[in-house]
Order: C-alpha cells, then structure tokens, then sequence
C-alpha cells in the first residue's frame, strides 16, 4: 500500500509505502524506481523543502533524511517509538514531524535535534502545515484541530464540534492554507472544510465524494485537487 506522495517539479516525485517502501519518478509518474532502505517501518510522510534536502517520517518514530535528492537516506533520532504520518520544513532547518499520541516534533537545527512539543492532547496526528515560522495547524482524529502563533511553543485545541446533522466525529486527516486567510481541510467520508478568516472559523463539513479523502495539493491559490479511497480525485476552486 502507498501511503504519500510528493513531487519536487513537474517530472520528479516521490511515493512512500508500507514495509519501507519508497519509490522516485523522474518522468511525471509515468515510472516508479525502488529505494532500497535499510528499515522495514510504514513509511507515511515525505516533505523536500528543496530539491536536494528531504525528510520522510514513518511507523516507530522514524525520521529520514537525504542532503543529495534522494540518492541517499539517513535515518535521524527522533526519540520516540510514535508512528509519525506528516513532516513540513519551511526552509532547511526548520521543521515539525506529527503522529500518534499527540506527537509533535520540532527541530530547528536540520534535523540534528528533535524536540517535543506540548498539543494537549493523547490524540492521532495525521498531518502539519505552517504558513509562516509562527503559524502553524495540526490535524488528527475525531475533529482534532490544533493551532499555535508562536512556532509551536504551544498549540491551542480549537477542535471542530459535531454539527447540526452530525452523528460522528470525523477524523481530520489533511490540512493545506493556500494564503494565510485561507486554508482547507478534507478527511473521513469526503468531508471539506474552509476558513477564510486565517481559522477562526470553519464552514460546516461539506460531503465532496462517497470516500474518505487523504491527499490534498494545491498547484496556486485557487485551484486544488483532492483524493482518497478507490482511486478518487476531486478538483477544488476558490470562490466555487
């Protein structure tokens, strides 16, 4: 099973995987090559903040790191056991790893050092993002939402009630801001949410396909792309 993927441009991208699995196209996808690792953990997240500098994150609290555009991988100490679903580095030395039990990692030495950060919460951690060095969210399960202003000192719970037509909480399982007004977020049975307002507020979850939606990519700020379970893709647009 393929768990992530990333393109640094428009031919070459990266795909993680369970048992280790990490594969690169050169081509825009049309082939995938194997990268041989030295560990055996489901490997879930990938981030290059550059062309040359990448992070992957996976089960056991694994953290990887290549300084040579993949070519090779280094696994990092990350001092935990927690399976870690999302890294984001805003430039080469600043970064921040999430996971299970309300994991957060954060270092800003490159990768050197790892340290943990507070979330207030034992919950799963499924994806980070930051718009700038201060502001940063988290997403996880059950409704999880978490916001911090100061770089991740501390993280503020600003999760997402039920809702008038509600029945369960979903799980919250990708977050993108494509301004620092604007954000989304899709996750268990196709639901979307949207802030324009920097998420001081959300839109009530609106159902945008049959299946739960893991990945979500936006190629400017008005136009997106959504996908999930049995193959699914879905075109988001700003305004629409």
């Amino acid at each position: 099973m393929l768990t992530g993927i990333y393109f640094i441009d428009q031919k070459t991208g990266w795909v993680t995987g369970a048992a280790g699995t990490l594969r690169q196209s050169v081509n825009g996808g049309e082939s995938w090559t194997g990268h041989p690792l030295e560990t055996q953990q489901p490997l879930y997240g990938i981030h290059f903040p550059s062309a040359t500098d990448g992070w992957v994150v996976g089960g056991g609290g694994t953290i990887l790191h290549s300084a040579d555009g993949g070519a090779h991988w280094v696994e990092q100490a990350s001092g935990t056991s927690a399976a870690l679903y999302a890294v984001q580095f805003l430039d080469a030395q600043r970064g921040t790893a999430v996971g299970a039990l309300g994991t957060v990692l954060a270092t800003r030495d490159g990768g050197r050092t790892w340290v943990p950060q507070v979330s207030q919460g034992a919950v799963t951690l499924f994806d980070v993002y930051f718009t700038d060095e201060a502001t940063g969210w988290a997403v996880g399960n059950a409704g999880a939402l978490f916001q911090t202003n100061d770089g991740g000192a501390k993280w503020v719970d600003r999760t997402l009630p039920c809702g008038k037509t509600c029945t369960k909480v979903i799980d919250l399982l990708k977050v993108r801001f494509t301004s620092p007004q604007e954000g989304w977020i899709v996750g268990e049975r196709g639901m979307l949410y949207r802030t324009t307002d920097a998420g001081y507020s959300w839109s009530d979850g609106t159902p945008i396909a049959p299946v739960s939606l893991f990945g979500l990519t936006f190629s400017d700020a008005t136009h997106g792309w959504a996908s999930g379970e049995n193959g699914t893709v879905v075109h988001l647009q700003a305004g629409k």
